[in-house]
């Protein structure tokens, strides 16, 4: 997994992918944290973190998009599928290397943080219980970009369609408002990402929320697994 993992991680940083992805994260979390933080004068980062909501669920999907359908792309998963590392390890170490460079994005909250104690005292609670449900969140939707990515060969056709299905979660809790079906509604609820990252950011440290999120990304690490044995043996 470790050859893995140090392959998949430079392999971000010998493409533009990493760069890109660094530095879109943090021209949006500098924008937001100058509106929200110095425009307005206020100490608490709740806001920005709020807005990163939807940046995540956009740049996470042009962060994954090679991890599999690359290799598909390339020819070369048949040699990787084939070597002497088992499906889970490969997996988790492109999981680990997408997941290292969104922790990269994630730690500018921290120099925040920093800033802001220089004018006023940081909630360091509410920001590091924020952080830790921003990380969780990232985590969630790696895994699930990570199974898409297996389904195609097309980087295009994985973020696409990575791009679309954070677009359905970020609608999920007005939709579920729309649907007139209790049990639906109920459903939706209890899959709607926004409402577990939400209790994040007002200092809210849950178990329910980090399960959730920790069974959504193991749930997609596991569906990867399988396509992946599906293939192996096609």
């Amino acid at each position: 997994m470790g050859a893995i993992y140090k392959r998949e991680l430079s392999g971000y940083f010998n493409s533009a992918i990493g760069y890109v992805v660094l530095a879109v994260y943090y021209f949006f979390s500098g924008l937001f944290f100058y509106l929200y933080c110095f425009y307005r004068d206020s100490a608490s980062l709740g806001y920005v973190f709020a807005n990163m909501f939807y940046i995540v669920m956009f740049i996470i999907p042009v962060l994954t998009m090679k991890t599999f359908s690359e290799e598909r792309r390339q020819k070369t998963d048949q040699a990787l599928l084939t070597s002497p590392v088992s499906l889970t390890e490969i997996v988790l170490g492109k999981f680990l290397g997408a997941f290292t460079i969104y922790g990269l994005c994630c730690a500018i909250f921290l120099v925040y943080g920093v800033v802001i104690s220089f004018f006023a005292q940081p909630q360091w609670s509410v920001v590091l219980c924020t952080l830790l449900g921003m990380l969780l969140l990232g985590m969630a939707i790696i895994a699930m970009n990570i199974f898409i990515s297996s389904l195609t060969e097309s980087m295009v056709v994985a973020a696409v369609i990575g791009m679309a299905a954070g677009l359905v979660i970020d609608t999920m809790s007005s939709f579920s408002k729309l649907v007139p079906i209790p049990w639906v509604q109920f459903v939706l609820e209890k899959i709607d990402f926004l409402n577990y990252y939400t209790n994040f950011t007002y200092g809210i440290l849950s178990i329910v929320d980090v399960i959730f999120f920790l069974s959504v990304t193991g749930l997609f690490l596991f569906f990867t697994v399988r396509v992946l044995e599906r293939r192996r043996w096609s």
